[in-house]
């Protein structure tokens, strides 16, 4: 049934058509009779996993870059995601770089994208993931206090997926003043994730990668770290942080980047992003700046999965994402000794039947 809609989908501009189907899925969600039907289209076995200290239901997850501001969480999860990541968010509203921003490349199953952290803002999503804020506003005006704070805090289980944020800065904030950033969003969020991850690692924000050196990630994370454990007794729960990494880090760099994420107690490790790279690839838009993903992404994903799994020895579990097509692919990170994988491309080509598959 995907491939007949798809040929239409793929008339569209791809940012269009992205647009449709995450509306769609919001529809979806909204109300319980789609959203019952939906889980039982796509109901696949139960398959569970222990990370970070949380339990998944199914190792299979959604990537960062679908949802980017949450409007989708319980449409998403009707598909059988293990976890939903959304985001990336910004502390506040940014509209990314100009369209066109994104391109299919058909011959090999690919997308560039050159999005460049789009984002409604910080405040848009924690409206979103708790409505009930939104009552605020009269004792913003009068200035009376509600009397237990504590009941604005919704169920973040949207259908039983775990919920991951996945943080960034503002394209206008210097390196220098990231952190800023960041112990805002962690400050924002801690009430509502299960897990969040920090985005140093988008090739389309000028400069962002710089934030992997051991230097600069060591001193981000530390700060971190530290603020994360007041969260946690503020909330009475953990708070697991992940890094996201590039690619396209040399062995010496991602060693580096290890090195810090584990001398800063961070929790895990997601490998990995998009590539620069253009190796191999067919199509006439390979000359398009920005991130790939998809099939030619999975050579060097699988590579620098081996190697972190190598580095990290077992010390925080590894999540593997970039060109998981289909389910032998998805089975060979697993097998490899990825504790949970992410797919985001594999779904654009294969259609939302790809959880499935990948369980059964």
């Amino acid at each position: 049934m995907y491939n007949f809609f798809r040929s239409y989908l793929f008339r569209l501009d791809p940012e269009r058509a992205h647009a449709l189907t995450l509306h769609a899925l919001r529809i979806t969600g909204n109300f319980t009779p789609s959203r019952w039907l939906v889980s039982q289209l796509f109901k696949a076995p139960s398959k569970p996993v222990e990370a970070f200290g949380l339990t998944f239901k199914n190792p299979v997850g959604l990537a960062a870059g679908y949802d980017k501001d949450g409007i989708a969480i319980r449409g998403l999860s009707a598909l059988g995601f293990g976890h939903i990541e959304i985001g990336t968010v910004t502390p506040r509203p940014q509209a990314g770089n100009p369209s066109p921003r994104v391109f299919r490349l058909l011959e090999d199953e690919a997308v560039i994208n050159r999005m460049g952290f789009p984002s409604k803002g910080s405040e848009f999503v924690q409206l979103k993931l708790n409505p009930s804020l939104r009552s605020g506003w009269f004792e913003n005006i009068y200035g009376i206090q509600p009397r237990n704070k504590k009941k604005k805090i919704t169920s973040i289980h949207k259908g039983g997926a775990i919920l991951g944020i996945n943080l960034g800065k503002n394209k206008e904030t210097p390196n220098e003043e990231a952190v800023l950033d960041y112990l805002e969003l962690l400050q924002n969020f801690a009430a509502y994730a299960d897990y969040l991850t920090i985005n140093v690692s988008s090739p389309n924000t000028v400069g962002l990668r710089e934030l992997q050196g051991r230097a600069a990630l060591e001193s981000l994370l530390t700060h971190l770290h530290q603020q994360r454990v007041i969260e946690e007794k503020k909330f009475e729960k953990r708070i697991p942080i992940l890094v996201k990494l590039a690619p396209d880090l040399t062995t010496s760099e991602l060693d580096d980047s290890i090195d810090a994420i584990l001398r800063t107690k961070m929790d895990g490790i997601i490998v990995t992003n998009t590539t620069l790279s253009r190796e191999g690839l067919r199509s006439n838009l390979k000359g398009e700046s920005g991130g790939l993903s998809g099939s030619p992404l999975a050579a060097g994903s699988e590579a620098v999965l081996h190697q972190t799994l190598k580095r990290v020895n077992g010390e925080v579990p590894v999540v593997s994402v970039g060109g998981i097509m289909d389910p032998e692919d998805a089975k060979r990170r697993l097998d490899m000794g990825a504790a949970l994988i992410q797919i985001y491309t594999g779904l654009i080509y294969r259609g939302p039947g790809l959880v499935r598959q990948i369980l059964k």
